[in-house]
Order: structure tokens, then sequence, then C-alpha cells
């Protein structure tokens, strides 16, 4: 859809909007940045999308130039106006919700499956990350989540095993699901700059492991890291089970959390979960 719109930066000037640092709030105004971003979910064109924090609509406009069919949740009014022009400019394609993203099951917006594409707020963006990902129902109605977090918090999530990154983020996140780094965005594209750099990750949901409860998976994870400096059998000896289930998977006790694999984990969980 061909539609020619005023500048961001015009907009935001004739709203009287400034980036809102109590709700992590950082605006980024490079169209060809936000076109790639867009692409990053592969072809939109028909797609349900669900965008959070949508702010002034840099993304949400170029989500739809690239033919997605959007929902947005802002819970900053200030921004709505401007939302409103958007919606008037694409008719029957954008759809604004006011309200608190935490507070909102994206399932009772979505009958059909949809893809998460957001800026997420930095004050918010890790509890909504692992709540889309705490889905006991598997494979989940989003197809993929297309997230910018803060650099750290992203290499956090596609950390692998033996880094001083590697913990419960990256277990939540690849143990049912494929998780990449796909873009770096420096501090520079951003208005008012953040004070440190930014990552965007893709996730598609993967084959879930048998047997395996998601809530036994966060006791162990929850357990091994929250302790990642001692040894397994100091931080998993308050997990009932979990000892004889290293024994009987012939895990040493003595390693550390940060050197078990996601595949490991998994193992431990499911030995748990049936017990």
């Amino acid at each position: 859809m061909s539609v020619t719109l005023p500048p961001l930066r015009e907009i935001i000037a004739r709203h009287g909007l400034s980036a809102s640092k109590a709700l992590g709030q950082n605006f980024l105004f490079d169209e060809h940045l936000l076109d790639r971003i867009a692409a990053i979910p592969g072809e939109l064109e028909g797609r349900q999308v669900l965008e959070v924090g949508p702010g002034p609509g840099g993304l949400t406009r170029a989500l739809l130039r690239a033919g997605a069919t959007v929902t947005a949740i802002e819970m900053d009014r200030r921004c709505l106006p401007a939302l409103a022009e958007l919606e008037a400019a694409f008719p029957g394609k954008l759809k604004v919700i006011e309200g608190d993203a935490m507070k909102i099951a994206p399932a009772d917006l979505f009958d059909g499956p949809y893809a998460i594409v957001a800026n997420l707020p930095y004050n918010v963006g890790t509890a909504l990350f692992t709540g889309w990902l705490s889905s006991e129902a598997w494979p989940p109605q989003w197809s993929s989540l297309t997230l910018m977090f803060q650099e750290e918090v992203a290499r956090r999530i596609v950390a692998e095993p033996d880094t001083s990154a590697y913990g419960r983020l990256a277990v939540l996140a690849q143990w049912r699901s494929k998780s990449k780094l796909a873009m770096k965005v420096h501090r520079s594209a951003f208005t008012p700059p953040p004070k440190v750099m930014s990552a965007i990750v893709h996730v598609v949901p993967g084959e879930a492991p048998e047997g395996v409860s998601m809530r036994v998976l966060e006791r162990v994870t929850e357990a091994a890291f929250g302790q990642r400096r001692k040894m397994l059998r100091q931080s998993l000896k308050g997990v009932p089970g979990a000892l004889a289930a290293l024994e009987r998977l012939e895990i040493d006790p003595q390693r550390r959390a940060e050197t078990l694999s996601v595949a490991e984990f998994v193992d431990i969980a499911r030995e748990l979960t049936r017990a």
C-alpha cells in the first residue's frame, strides 16, 4: 500500500511528544532502519502483527508499509493522536489499544496466528518476553518474536553454555525455540540516545521436547542459576529429587550451572516431571 506520510519528526513536533524515561521510551526516526526491522520476520503482507509500545508510530509505519495488519498496545496516551493519524492513513489496517501490555493477553486479541514485532520499552521488555515464552500450550499462537532489547539482554537470550551471558534466559529461549541475534542497533539511532547499545532478537517456536513441564524447568533453572557460582550439588539441593536426577543422568554434581547445555537442563526437568 503506497501512502505518503509526513516525516515522523514533524508528527512528533506537532503533537509535542518527547520520549518518557519513566516508560523506558526511545524513539527511532530512521525510516530505512525501521523498514529493515520490519523485514526480519519475513513477508508480512496479509499477516497479523502485534506491536507493543509503538510510541509515535515509527515502527508501526514500517509494518503497515510491509502490508501487515497491526494491533498496537500503547499505554502512553500522549502518543494516541499520532497513532490515530496512522489509523486514518491505513483504513482497517491498524487497531490501537490503550493499555498496559503486561495486563493484556494477546490470545484475546487474535483468532489466528500472529507475529510479535516490537521495540520493547526497556523497563518491561524482559518480563513481556519471558511471559510469551512461558506458555504451557505449545506451539504458541504467535508465529515469531522480533524484539529489540538492550544488547546485553539480547546476548543473554542467544548465549551458549560456558559463557558469562548464559543463564536462565538462554535456557528459556532455546529449549523449544530457535533464537538468533538478527541485528545490532547503534545507540545514536535513537532519540534520545540510550546509554547502551541495542540489538534485535528473532525467535521462532521449535518442537517442544516430550515429557517436560515448563514450570519444572523454570524451577530447576531458577535454583541452578540463582547460585551460579556454586556447584549443582549445592544449588539444586533445595529442589526435591534433583540430586537423584543428576545421578541417574550421570551429570557430575560438582559442575556449575553455566556448564550444562540446554539439553541437559531439559533432561533434568524431564526426570523431575516424571517423579
